[in-house]
């Protein structure tokens, strides 16, 4: 029997099985589909073998990264969750994938990796956090640009720059995309019949972050709260597809931050005294580094840890911890 092909994503938070949304739409997908990957959670997209995320190495060695290569691929392994679609439902798919790629993508990038305070406060912090050292000093910045430089691909505005038009602009054609989604859904469970498809896959990708995280800046996230069907739409995947991550979310609930992102609350003043301290040894450790003071003569593998409770993929999961 043939080795089953590997997936790297990012770590979960939030009560998900991952912070990034390619990586969502991936690993939806491939549960809907029941497709037997091995799963590895990183930190570290250094240690993917693309470097980034998501990516899928396959048995014959080949790697892929993005979601709709990936899907592809999954499907010509006959691990299709679109098999029942009728023609129509299929061109109708395609057509809402498009509609999120051009008007609920720039949204969401702008508000995690745009927007001020979101960025500061919730992004750069997660992945600060999150990765080793001493990539956590610069890799966020760097995605940052990153995400930047798409959302001008995507506006075709190379000029582009935060402020209150652009966000105003941005969100009223992340709502006008969600109303046609929260429309096309109606009161049925998933887009398209009784089970789940590739749009289903797309559209929990898309919302899930933005209905979970814990933003100071929310307007995209009460405009989402608004429309009941998405909202239970997302709830439903999570529970159905990945109730251990969900049951995690639950359970950590009374050491969370406070609904709305408010992080100046008193009781996490010494965690915020701790972080500084932490921020300021690094940056002496860099300085070392830089100025040739300290040399690195190792660098220690990242350890591996149990993998969530992914239902199709579980057998095989690997999570990576960094080490």
């Amino acid at each position: 029997m043939a080795a089953p092909d590997e997936l790297f994503c990012w770590e979960g938070d939030w009560g998900l099985p991952s912070v990034s949304t390619d990586c969502l739409v991936v690993l939806a997908y491939a549960q809907f589909a029941g497709a037997p990957l091995k799963l590895r959670k990183i930190s570290n997209p250094w240690r993917s073998p693309s470097g980034s995320l998501p990516a899928l190495r396959t048995n014959q060695k080949e790697t892929l990264s993005r979601p709709s290569d990936i899907i592809i691929h999954l499907r010509k392994q006959k691990y299709n969750a679109d098999y029942d679609l009728s023609a129509k439902e299929g061109a109708d798919s395609l057509a809402f994938i498009s509609l999120m790629e051009e008007k609920l993508m720039p949204a969401l990038i702008y508000t995690f990796w745009i927007e001020p305070k979101n960025y500061v406060d919730v992004t750069r912090r997660w992945y600060a956090e999150h990765m080793p050292f001493p990539l956590n000093f610069f890799l966020p910045g760097r995605m940052q640009r990153r995400q930047l430089e798409k959302l001008q691909l995507l506006r075709g505005d190379e000029s582009l720059e935060a402020g209150e038009e652009l966000e105003k602009e941005l969100y009223r054609d992340a709502a006008e995309c969600m109303n046609l989604l929260s429309q096309r859904l109606g009161s049925h469970k998933f887009f398209f019949g009784d089970s789940p498809s590739s749009l289903d896959a797309y559209v929990f990708g898309h919302l899930a972050p933005i209905l979970k995280s814990k933003l100071p800046n929310g307007k995209l996230q009460q405009c989402l709260k608004s429309l009941d069907n998405l909202t239970n739409f997302c709830t439903n995947i999570l529970l159905l597809y990945f109730p251990r991550d969900n049951r995690e979310s639950s359970s950590q609930k009374t050491s969370s931050q406070p609904e709305g992102g408010d992080f100046d609350h008193v009781p996490n003043k010494r965690r915020k005294q701790i972080l500084s301290a932490l921020v300021a040894l690094g940056a002496m450790l860099s300085y070392a580094l830089l100025t040739g003071m300290v040399s690195i003569q190792h660098v220690q593998q990242e350890a591996l840890e149990e993998p969530p409770d992914l239902q199709p993929i579980g057998s095989h999961d690997d999570e990576e911890g960094d080490g």
